[in-house]
């Protein structure tokens, strides 16, 4: 079970580091230990070697949850999985689940990030290596998961190709063939519809508020 109760150094470090308040950090743990115990209270059950450890951590299966049922992410599985990738975890997070730091970080960024950390957020998860760059590979194969098949068609990836020669020309902005951090935020700040050219990675503003407007029901 996580922690019952949040302890005031905690508060107070998520408070100074994040764009929430001390309510919405409170109310964000008590979402977190749900989400936590409803999670653990499906695991399977037997012999006691065979019943898998109880993690204190968002498992990757409700946190894909969360995405589409409450931020409303309807987007590619690819990108969820890199999205969930791109979250602090790690030995020091839980092995592979999201701890309540970790988490309220992940989440300030996708409610209540600045235009630089939304930028930073989006580019981490298409740069599908994490070498610094977004290649025409990866342009492939993001665009490629996103676009459906048109019957009849000989050769879709065609098509996908095509695109991704467009995508680059707007996003290459130094002309090297591939998108650097600097390229990207360039060209978004010149065409902001451009945030997301490879899928969504962030809720919408109207649903980030409406998320938002649970945590403070009084405003």
């Amino acid at each position: 079970m996580p922690n019952r109760k949040l302890k005031e150094k905690t508060l107070e470090t998520l408070y100074r580091n994040t764009h929430f308040s001390k309510h919405e950090v409170e109310a964000l743990f008590g979402m977190y230990k749900r989400l936590v115990t409803a999670a653990q209270s499906t695991l399977p059950t037997g012999a006691i070697a065979q019943t898998p450890a109880k993690v204190d951590g968002i498992d990757q299966g409700t946190f894909r949850d969360v995405m589409h049922n409450t931020f409303d992410m309807i987007t590619e599985e690819a990108i969820l999985e890199r999205i969930w990738i791109t979250w602090e975890r790690g030995a020091a997070g839980g092995e592979g689940a999201l701890r309540f730091e970790a988490w309220v970080r992940g989440l300030s960024v996708l409610l209540k990030g600045t235009d630089e950390e939304r930028k930073n957020h989006c580019f981490a998860v298409y740069d599908l290596n994490a070498d610094g760059y977004i290649t025409r590979d990866e342009m492939f194969v993001l665009l490629k998961n996103s676009l459906l098949k048109q019957p009849g068609d000989e050769d879709p990836d065609e098509g996908v190709r095509e695109l991704v020669e467009l995508v680059l020309k707007k996003l290459d902005v130094d002309k090297d063939g591939r998108v650097s951090i600097d390229d990207y935020k360039l060209a978004v700040d010149q065409e902001p519809l451009l945030l997301e050219a490879f899928g969504q990675c962030l809720p919408s503003r109207t649903q980030a508020t409406t998320f938002l407007k649970t945590l403070n029901p009084k405003l």
